[in-house]
């Protein structure tokens, strides 16, 4: 792990952006995940293979390191809840509110996770 809960606010360490580091956080922040990890890990490693490229690896790197982000600040996992349940809301402008909010977290997660 990379850095120190911060003041209370996060439930773990940012942890490295390596997969053993992100599995290790997964486990604790959102362990009902793993095996969806595990098969974008297989899937992303197969498309680096065919591809020739890291680019699907560096990319599942950052995706679960957003995801992790989101799951360890108690502050972005509840605007991310909060705003998945309502993507569907009966009232079209709840919902466009809801896919705007999202939209925010997980942007705010992206650049946290990548300094």
């Amino acid at each position: 792990m990379s850095t120190q809960p911060d003041s209370g606010r996060e439930r773990i360490p940012r942890p490295e952006q390596t997969p053993d580091a992100l599995r290790a956080a997964l486990a604790v922040v959102d362990p009902g995940r793993l095996g969806e990890m595990q098969a974008s890990k297989d899937d992303a490693f197969a498309k680096a293979v065919e591809w020739q490229s890291l680019s699907p690896v560096q990319s599942w790197v950052l995706t679960w390191a957003r995801d992790i982000e989101i799951a360890r600040r108690p502050d972005l996992s509840a605007r991310h809840a909060h705003a998945k349940d309502n993507l569907e809301h009966e009232d079209p402008a709840v919902a466009r509110d809801a896919l705007r909010e999202l939209s925010a977290v997980l942007d705010e997660a992206m650049r946290a996770v990548r300094g």
